[in-house]
This record gives C-alpha cells, structure tokens and sequence, in this order.
C-alpha cells in the first residue's frame, strides 16, 4: 500500500491490495507515482516501521504514564508520516498544515522531567533490562534512522521545518524513557563495563 490518502483529506481505505505497486513504483497522496525506493517513500516508510515498533513496546511497558506518551507519540509519527507523503505544493491545494513545533516542545518538557527523576550517567548504557525497556532502545534506534533518512530526503527536497528536529528529540526521548522504565522497574540502568573491568577472555590453545 502506498503513502495513504486519507494522511492528506480523509479517503476511507476499502480495500489493501490494489495491484498498483507491482511495478515497483508507489503513489504520494497527490496523485504521484515514484519509486518506492525513493528517498520520500524511505522516510516515511521509515517512519511507519518506529510506528510498529512502539506498538510493539506498548506491549511490555506497563507503566500507565509512559503507554499514555507512547501512544500520543504513535499518533504524531502518523501526522509526521502525513506531512511527508505531501510534496510542498499539494499542502496548498489539500489545505493542509506543516507539522507543527508543539509535538517537538511537549517532547523537550518529557525530557526536562525525567532527567530530573534519572540518576547522572556515569558510563554508557547498554540496550537491555526489562523487555519494555529493550523494546524502546530497538525503537531508539529505529528514530535515529528515521532522522537520517528524513535528513537525506531534505538534502533533495523541501521538508516542513519541524520534522527533523521533532525526530531528534524523539530519539532521545525514546533513550530517556527506556531509562526510566528500568528505574522504575527497581532494576536500574544496564552499563556498559570498560575491557579492564570486565575481565578479558583469554585466547583458547
């Protein structure tokens, strides 16, 4: 299924396979067929794979605050998604608005108060602990590549002002919230150990 039309004027979706795309190519929601390879099609295809990944998430976090703001973030990756199936000038002609600075504001106040809540860092964290905790480091991860592939994408085109900063913030966000799932978890961060503090292996015979 290409980039949804219903992102842009609300077109109910019918049916899922259309047969459209066995060419290899995918449409925008202004009607344009590209590539679906396309460095448009990555980013917000991208975008749609973090997407699951929360979803995933969602699964095993259990605290009731943080499933509130994963799935508040679920949603505006799926406006995010909207504004990037959107070339600049169909925006106009569907009446819609960039993606807003709000979404990027709220992000940075989430990131404000857990780091109050957090202990200091004093070595790298590792990607592990609770699975909640786990989930969100792949979907960390994921962010980072969203933002790289949104970063590509308005190297050639024109891409709304708040998308890549909102996806930066997002990243670490997802990195802060992994955190405090462990924390509150009673289990604390997973730190990466230095080579002489863990012990070396030593090489067989």
């Amino acid at each position: 299924m290409g980039c949804r039309s219903g992102y842009a004027h609300g077109v109910r979706i019918t049916k899922v396979y259309t047969k459209t795309g066995d060419d290899g190519e995918t449409g925008l929601a202004g009607g344009q067929r590209v590539p679906k390879d396309a460095l448009r099609v990555e980013a917000y295809g991208t975008l749609d794979e973090l997407n699951a990944c929360l979803g995933v998430a969602l699964t095993a976090v259990h605290d009731p605050e943080l499933q509130g703001v994963l799935q508040r973030i679920q949603h505006q990756l799926f406006d995010l998604g909207g504004d990037l199936c959107v070339l600049e000038e169909d925006k106009v002609r569907f009446g819609m608005q960039p993606f807003p600075p709000e979404p990027v504001v709220w992000l940075e106040g989430l990131l404000d108060r857990a780091t109050e809540e957090l202990p200091p860092l004093e070595e790298f964290v590792l990607p592990g602990g609770e699975p909640g905790a786990a989930h969100l480091h792949v979907a960390r991860c994921v962010a980072r590549r969203a933002e790289r592939r949104t970063i590509q994408l308005a190297r050639a085109e024109t891409v709304s002002p708040n998308v890549i900063p909102y996806l930066n913030r997002l990243s670490d966000a997802l990195f802060v919230f992994a955190r405090l799932v462990n924390l509150r978890a009673g289990r604390g961060d997973v730190l990466w150990k230095k080579a002489h503090k863990r012990g070396q292996a030593k090489p067989s015979d």
